[in-house]
Formats: C-alpha cells, sequence, structure tokens
C-alpha cells in the first residue's frame, strides 16, 4: 500500500523502506508482520534499509528466555531499549538504556521477561 498525504507530501508504506529520494516516507509498522530471524526467540521487522550506505533499522522483539550466542557483526551497532529488559554478558539495560558496539564487538544478547529493541547498523 502506498498512500501520499496532500498536506504533507509524505508518503506512507507498509514493508521497508528505502532511502527516499524527496519528501518522506512513512512506515506503518503495525502492519508489518514479524519475521523470524533465525535464533530461537528472535524476530524482528525491518523498517529501513539503504544498500548504498549499509544502513539497516529495525525494530526486534526479544521473547522472554531467549538468549542469542556470542556472535559479531561487521557494521556498527545501535540499540535503543523501547520496552522490557535485555541483557549481554555484561550487563542488564532496561527501558531507556542505550548501547552501542563497535564492528566486530563480540557479544550476546537475551531477555529474562521480554524485550522491545529499536536496533540500526551502519558502515
Amino acid at each position: 500500500m502506498s498512500k501520499v498525504s496532500e498536506s504533507t507530501g509524505a508518503e506512507d508504506r507498509t514493508g521497508t523502506l528505502p532511502r527516499p529520494d524527496a519528501g518522506s516516507l512513512i512506515a506503518r509498522s503495525a502492519a508489518q508482520p514479524w519475521e523470524p530471524d533465525g535464533s530461537s526467540g528472535f524476530s524482528y521487522k525491518t523498517l529501513f534499509e539503504d544498500p548504498s550506505s549499509g544502513q539497516t533499522t529495525m525494530l526486534m522483539k526479544v521473547e522472554a528466555g531467549a538468549l542469542s550466542p556470542s556472535h559479531m557483526h561487521d557494521q556498527l551497532e545501535q540499540v535503543f531499549v523501547i520496552d522490557g529488559t535485555f541483557y549481554d554478558e555484561y550487563r542488564n539495560y532496561e527501558a531507556g538504556d542505550f548501547i552501542v558496539r563497535a564492528p566486530g564487538a563480540l557479544h550476546t544478547g537475551g531477555s529474562r521477561d521480554g524485550a522491545l529493541l529499536l536496533v540500526v547498523y551502519s558502515a
């Protein structure tokens, strides 16, 4: 679905947004299904992806009891805890906490009670 608001010039879409050529694009993420990420208890909704810059923005849902084994990313990882609690091998994070990890930094990730995260990967 794509709909342009004449008052703002913004375009509403469902699914992953590309880099806009002009104006604004708006993701209606509530209508977007959660996709499993291959790890038990983790799912995501990709909100924005720009292959030319390597940037990706997503919502990640971590189910209660989920734990991802030690891994790393080739990109800078930014994590904002929106709701619930999240943890890694270093500490616990609560809603409002922000984590940034260097490319190649080994880490785990999980939640005892469930969490909703905003995650941004960039070069």
